[in-house]
């Protein structure tokens, strides 16, 4: 065995010198050489501190985090904004329970990341979910209908906030705005999972910001799409609805002691780079992927999803540095596109399904990296694959009916049994699919026969499920005492 194989493997991906489109948003750095940000490359190691004499803390800012924390809110637009260096589960954990209370009712997106779950378990909270429209035939996440969240806020009067994701891992946004009003009407707090939009700030083109909808309290992974360091992330918060110091402890209690300067110098160099070279920057990239996309009308067997969907589905808007590709034409599966690209002409998607794979792109990505995609795309359209995939089985995600919230289905006993003789019982695990990575089942709910049929379909394609303990995905943890 190597002696540091980890190490090794990434200093050979350096070498490889891959096309990325996918997080995070500096693309292997090459946005720090382009404004040759020299020494904050070179003396990486030497930033790696602690809280020392000049350095200040994370917990208790009162120098220079202080005034980058005061810089990064008013570059951001927010009333106040905390650095987060345990990634963007640490801001959802915090602002979620600074809401909220044990044994208090959330109303949540069903199309929310895992951490909005996995608080209501730390919290001791009871989730409502919000319908989410999908596209079955893609396996995409749409949008949340202003028609839903009022429905469930008038079932749920005692509901304390309300947490939506905007926008999706696929660039659909939701009507955040009419939401916010909603909500607001309900006298509730409106939570965003902005994990996918640090960058709609940058141009008109991009949908609004969840602060400028109306939001309360704000997460966004910096990392994802501008130029920061994986992990790091920020927490915009304006308004009076949300308690400040509950919040701050809250912060205190779900980050780090020990938090990466390295990290918060990365935040800080993001927010210059946003503030002095993200607009022009949004404005190439945004001229880029339009030239991409007119050239990829013409290449037959490939498509590019455009903005046609806007304006459906309950989709308000569209983010544009998104990119989704399919092959199903030519019967190239999603997983089959995504390896072609990386081992054929070294270019790096974010993820890939049955149906396509998914770009993120960002400020740091540049013409050439679209030239080699198109390149690449006009290559293996002339290829033709094996894969059926309009057969395929499709899941409603429909809301299965809860039978315990996910804590009282963490603490009950539980057996293994055959994923084929769960159905009707109550699980005591979940069902993830991933990508697009949206539970189909929750601890605490009643396992139904569509899922086991989809997901077993989907497992031979190649599909990944998250959550289960066995990961041969043969048996799955049920309650036994109700």
């Amino acid at each position: 065995m190597k002696e540091t194989p980890l190490l090794d493997r990434l200093l050979e991906l350096q070498q490889e010198k891959l096309k990325s489109f996918h997080m995070p948003g500096h693309k292997n750095g090459k946005i720090f050489k382009k404004f040759n940000f020299k020494n904050f490359r070179d003396y990486l190691t030497n930033i790696d501190t602690t809280e020392i004499i000049g350095t200040d803390n994370l917990h208790n800012a009162k120098e220079v985090i202080k005034q980058a924390q005061e810089r990064a809110s008013e570059v951001f637009k927010s009333e106040e904004t905390f650095f987060l260096i345990n990634g963007s589960t640490s801001g959802i954990y915090s602002m979620i329970m600074a809401a909220t209370s044990p044994g208090d009712k959330i109303i949540i997106g069903r199309n929310c990341h895992q951490s909005v779950i996995n608080i209501t378990i730390l919290g001791d909270l009871v989730p409502v979910y919000l319908y989410t429209e999908m596209d079955i035939q893609e396996g995409i996440a749409l949008g949340i209908s202003p028609e839903e969240v009022e429905k469930k806020l008038k079932e749920n009067p005692d509901a304390k906030a309300v947490v939506i994701p905007y926008p999706t891992y696929h660039g659909f946004a939701s009507d955040l705005k009419t939401i916010a009003k909603i909500v607001h009407h309900h006298g509730k707090v409106l939570l965003v999972d902005e994990a996918h939009g640090a960058h709609l700030g940058l141009s008109d083109e991009l949908p609004m910001t969840a602060l400028a909808c109306g939001a309360d309290a704000v997460v966004q992974s910096i990392h994802k799409t501008l130029p920061a360091f994986t992990q790091s992330s920020m927490l915009h918060v304006q308004g009076n609805r949300m308690d400040r110091e509950k919040l701050k402890f809250m912060l205190r209690l779900h980050q780090s002691s020990s938090p990466s300067y390295i990290l918060m110098a990365s935040l800080d160099l993001a927010t210059t780079i946003y503030q002095n070279h993200g607009r022009q920057l949004m404005q190439e990239l945004l001229g880029h992927m339009e030239a991409f996309k007119e050239k990829m009308k013409a290449v037959e067997g490939v498509t590019v999803l455009g903005k046609e969907r806007v304006g459906k589905d309950f989709i308000k808007a569209m983010d544009g540095t998104r990119l989704w590709i399919s092959m199903n034409e030519n019967k190239i599966s999603g997983y089959e596109l995504e390896n072609k690209l990386r081992t054929n002409f070294g270019i790096q998607m974010e993820l890939s399904n049955i149906y396509g794979v998914l770009g993120m792109t960002s400020i740091g990505n540049d013409r050439e990296d679209f030239e080699q995609l198109y390149e690449a795309l006009a290559s293996l359209s002339k290829e033709k694959g094996e894969e059926e995939i309009a057969g395929m089985p499709f899941y409603s995600y429909s809301i299965p009916k809860r039978i315990f919230t996910p804590r009282e289905a963490l603490y009950r006993e539980k057996k293994k049994v055959r994923i084929e003789e769960s159905i009707g019982q109550v699980s005591g695990e979940y069902f993830i699919p991933y990508p697009p990575g949206i539970p189909i089942l929750i601890p605490g709910e009643v396992i139904e026969e569509e899922m086991i049929i989809y997901v077993k379909a989907m497992m031979k394609k190649g599909m990944e499920i998250t959550g289960l303990k066995d990961q041969e995905y043969k048996e799955i943890e049920v309650l036994i005492s109700l």
